[in-house]
């Protein structure tokens, strides 16, 4: 059977799938800031362009959560049904994820279209910065079918154990985004817009490359029309360990909304564009550890449909130590070095000046988000979706979003107010998340 992951060493298996899916999220979040990044250089209004960017990343990770709510909810299920040995299930769970994809990124597209220009508005757009982010999005949302179905569908491929083949899904997208940027933003003299050209024919080759290998002869799981009929109770089993991922990112959004629309009340379109550089550094330092557990499911979750614990309980555990040792050595880097990582996106010395407090503040204790990455990963991989979806909810809607509203009032914090909700989230939800799977699951792997 190809890609048994019942057979050979654990830590082999997580491996062999890290390493590609590593460096396809790395390409990913080159994907995601190349944009921010020659838009940073750009000989004019460059920070108000940024900062009009930024506006945009709340609707940009509305659309991720309907991907991740169908991706990351069909794939974890596919591999268990295929560790159990039912490939037809396996390959029905991905026909019904890919309908879905494609059903929501046109209603989508519309309801984006349609609402774009007081959503701006209401997420902290101003005169200035309104222009640039209504630019942006209008473009990017015509490509949003494109978007769902490169990252949802390429979840299918890494699930089945093809590491290298998601990698190349990726390594296309990026490397077509990074030569087109340059063209279109500086040679067409096309400014955001050209930025946004370039990202959508970029997820458009991405989405044909997967359809191509999903149909093809390479592939264990193959894509067939007769599994694009909805059935049900799998749509809903998709949908309920799929909430997870879009919980958290759904959250992520309604943060970077409370976020941007408090720091332009207390400091202005200024702190707005440093809140975006700092989400582009979160974005880099957290790639590696989020293709790792991303590798590790796949590998937990086989296991556990084959009812082999040990190797799910040494699958957790190795996860949880590269993930705790990564984030704390990204902790010490960023600390010692934040000025470095701020010129990366944007050369204004007053951005930089007053971004690098904020920088530390938010990064504080990064370290307690290894907590958050490996319960979490281990929830979604035994397809236990009450437990993630609570720890989604509990960290970002439950912690951060009241902290965001009232650390600024007090002790007239103002703007750093709005950046140390994050670090305190990371404390108390991380350890809330990793100590109740160690507490629930455990009991639960305890022999095969």
């Amino acid at each position: 059977m190809k890609n048994d992951f019942t057979k050979g060493s654990v830590i082999h298996n997580i491996l062999e799938l890290a390493a590609p899916m590593i460096l396809a999220q790395i390409v990913q979040v080159l994907y995601n800031i190349v944009d921010r990044i020659y838009i940073g250089r750009m000989p004019k209004n460059s920070t108000l362009a940024m900062t009009g960017i930024g506006l945009t990343l709340p609707i940009l990770t509305i659309i991720i959560a309907f991907t991740n709510l169908f991706g990351m909810g069909g794939a974890p299920l596919s591999s268990i049904a295929r560790g159990k040995g039912d490939s037809e299930e396996a390959e029905a769970i991905m026909g019904n994820s890919f309908v879905l994809l494609v059903f929501f990124g046109v209603l989508l597209t519309i309801l984006g279209l349609i609402f774009k220009e007081p959503v701006l508005m209401l997420f902290g757009a101003s005169p200035e910065t309104f222009p640039y982010a209504n630019d942006y999005i209008t473009i990017y949302l015509m490509g949003s079918i494109f978007v769902m179905i490169g990252l949802g569908m390429n979840s299918f491929i890494n699930a089945q154990g093809f590491g290298k083949t998601g990698m190349v899904t990726v390594l296309l997208g990026a490397i077509a985004n990074i030569i087109l940027d340059p063209i279109f933003i500086f040679v067409f003299h096309m400014g955001v817009k050209g930025a946004a050209i370039a990202t959508i024919i970029s997820q458009f080759l991405s989405s044909v490359w997967i359809l191509l290998f999903l149909c093809g002869k390479s592939t264990i799981l193959k894509l067939k029309i007769k599994n694009f009929r909805l059935k049900k109770s799998r749509v809903k089993r998709i949908v309920t360990l799929g909430l997870s991922g879009f919980v958290m990112a759904i959250t992520n959004s309604t943060v970077q909304i409370i976020c941007n629309a408090s720091l332009q009340h207390y400091g202005g379109d200024l702190y707005v564009g440093i809140m975006t550089v700092i989400n582009s550094i979160r974005e880099v330092i957290s790639l590696p550890v989020s293709g790792f557990t991303n590798a590790a499911q796949p590998v937990i979750g086989y296991n556990y449909g084959a009812r082999s614990y040990r190797r799910v309980r040494s699958a957790i555990k190795f996860m949880s130590v590269v993930c705790i040792v990564y984030t704390t050595i990204a902790w010490g880097v960023l600390h010692l070095f934040p000025a470095f990582f701020m010129r990366i996106f944007n050369q204004d010395p007053e951005l930089i000046s007053k971004g690098l407090p904020a920088l530390r503040i938010y990064f504080f204790g990064f370290f307690m988000m290894s907590l958050q990455f490996s319960g979490q990963s281990a929830f979604i991989a035994l397809g236990k979706s009450r437990e993630a979806i609570f720890f989604s909810l509990l960290r970002k809607a439950i912690i951060v979003v009241p902290l965001t509203l009232l650390l600024p009032k007090l002790f007239n914090l103002g703007t750093m107010g709005v950046f140390l909700a994050e670090p305190i989230s990371n404390f108390i939800g991380g350890a809330a998340c990793f100590f109740t799977m160690l507490a629930t699951v455990w009991p639960e792997l305890s022999e095969d």
